[in-house]
């Protein structure tokens, strides 16, 4: 798993690659978004177009940034999951928490709104 991350306009964007399994890439991903909040970014974008498969700790790390933006009285909005990962987002029940956009831009204009 590889991961991205930039701060811009108060949004914070995480692009994924790969798969999102494992604590390794997890912790990672949360310390760079820990570092985002801390700079009062309470908005953020989470690309997972190139996640192919996510296992039961990869939702875990998910989750866990819903619940820090949320905290932060921010938002969350997962943009372009794969067909794998979006049928993984209806099973588990996570579409109805989570904002899920087919683009970028929409993603953005979602949180802006």
């Amino acid at each position: 798993m590889k991961f991205t991350s930039k701060e811009e306009d108060g949004v914070f964007f995480l692009s994924l690659n790969g798969n999102l399994i494992g604590e390794e890439a997890g912790s990672g991903i949360l310390e760079a978004a820990n570092h985002a909040i801390n700079n009062k970014t309470t908005l953020c974008l989470i690309d997972i177009e190139n996640v192919k498969y996510i296992n039961s700790s990869g939702i875990g790390v998910l989750i866990t940034l819903l619940t820090k933006f949320r905290n932060q009285e921010g938002e969350v909005v997962i943009v372009k999951p794969s067909e794998h990962v979006n049928k993984l987002l209806i099973i588990t029940k996570l579409t109805a928490i989570f904002k899920i956009s087919d683009s970028v831009e929409e993603a953005l204009k979602e949180l802006k709104s």
